[in-house]
C-alpha cells in the first residue's frame, strides 16, 4: 500500500530535480465576491509574495486543512477513460481565506483550452454535452505539457505564498478529474505536479453529508447558491460552483463545529472567533 508519506516524499524528490519555470498569467479570473484588498499578501525584496508576511495576518490555510492547499479543479474531456480519451479544457480556482472574515473564498480562475494528444479517442456525445468544437480555431488551445504549466504554475506559487506542502484536488466526483489531471502528467513526463497524486476532496460526498445532494446542480441549488443550467458543463462554470459549495460547506462546517484546534487566526489575540470557541 502506497501511504501518503512515500508520495509527498516521491514528489518532493521530483520537485528538487525539475527546473522552475515563471507562471502565466493569462486567463486569470479573480474571484466574484472579493476584490483585490483580500488577496495574498504583499511582495518581499525578491518580488515574490512573502509566504512568512501570510502566516502573521489571518487564518491559515495550512494549518486549516493539514498542510495542504485545497485547489478546485474540473475539466472537460472527449470521455471517459482517461487514459485513452482526450483532455480538452481545464480550469483551476485558488481558494483563499478572507483575513476579517476568516471565511474560505475562492480568489481566482486559471483556465485553458487542451489540444488532444495524438491517437486519443473523442466521443460525440461527450461533445454535445461540453458544447467544445476540438478543432475551432478560436479555442486557441495549448498542448497538454504547455497547459499543465499554465496550470500548475500559479499553484505552485500559491503553496510558496501559503506554505502548504501539497496541493489536493477538489472536484465534483473528484476521481475523475484527478483520473484524467495524472494520465496527462503521465504522458507529458511532468516534473512538477503540486497536486497530490490520490488524496482528494469530493464535493458529491460532502454535498451529500452536508445538503442531502450529490449532483452538482442540487448541492449548489441546496447551499443557497446559483445555478445556471445553460453555462453547466463548461470547465471554468463548474470549477467556480464547485467552489463555492466547497466553501460554503467548510464555512458552515466551521460555525457550526468549530474550526480544528490548529487553526489559529493570527490578526486577532484573546476573544472568541466566529465558531464561538476561545482562541489560542
Amino acid at each position: 500500500m502506497i501511504t501518503e508519506q512515500m508520495a509527498d516524499t516521491q514528489i518532493q524528490q521530483q520537485d528538487q530535480q525539475a527546473d522552475e519555470t515563471p507562471p502565466n498569467d493569462q486567463n486569470v479570473h479573480n474571484g466574484k465576491a472579493h476584490q483585490a484588498e483580500t488577496a495574498a499578501p504583499s511582495s518581499g525584496a525578491n518580488g515574490e509574495k512573502d509566504a512568512k508576511g501570510a502566516e502573521q495576518d489571518g487564518p491559515l490555510i495550512r494549518t486549516r486543512f493539514r498542510g495542504f492547499l485545497p485547489v478546485v479543479v474540473d475539466v472537460e474531456t472527449g470521455g471517459l477513460q482517461a487514459e485513452t480519451d482526450a483532455l480538452l479544457q481545464i480550469a483551476a480556482v485558488i481558494l483563499r481565506y478572507d483575513q476579517d472574515s476568516a471565511q474560505l473564498y475562492p480568489a481566482e480562475t486559471h483556465t485553458c483550452h487542451v489540444e488532444p494528444f495524438e491517437g486519443s479517442r473523442i466521443d460525440p456525445k461527450a461533445l454535445e454535452l461540453n458544447g467544445i468544437v476540438p478543432d475551432h480555431p478560436l479555442r486557441m488551445a495549448l498542448s497538454e505539457l504547455e497547459a499543465l504549466r499554465k496550470i500548475f504554475n500559479p499553484v505552485r506559487q500559491e503553496l510558496r505564498n501559503t506554505g502548504c506542502n501539497r496541493a489536493v484536488l477538489v472536484g465534483h466526483n473528484s476521481f475523475f478529474d484527478l483520473a484524467f489531471l495524472n494520465a496527462a502528467v503521465e504522458r507529458t513526463d511532468f516534473k512538477r505536479n503540486p497536486f497530490h497524486p490520490f488524496s482528494s476532496f469530493d464535493t458529491a460526498t460532502l454535498g451529500g453529508l452536508a445538503f442531502a445532494q450529490t449532483v452538482l446542480a442540487k448541492a449548489t441549488r441546496a447551499a443557497g447558491l446559483e445555478w445556471d443550467k445553460r453555462e453547466a458543463h463548461s470547465a471554468i462554470y463548474d470549477a467556480e460552483k464547485t467552489a463555492e459549495l466547497f466553501c460554503a460547506i467548510v464555512n458552515r462546517w466551521d460555525e457550526a463545529v468549530g474550526r480544528p484546534s490548529s487553526f489559529v487566526p493570527r490578526h486577532r489575540s484573546g476573544g472568541k472567533n466566529k465558531s464561538g470557541k476561545n482562541k489560542k
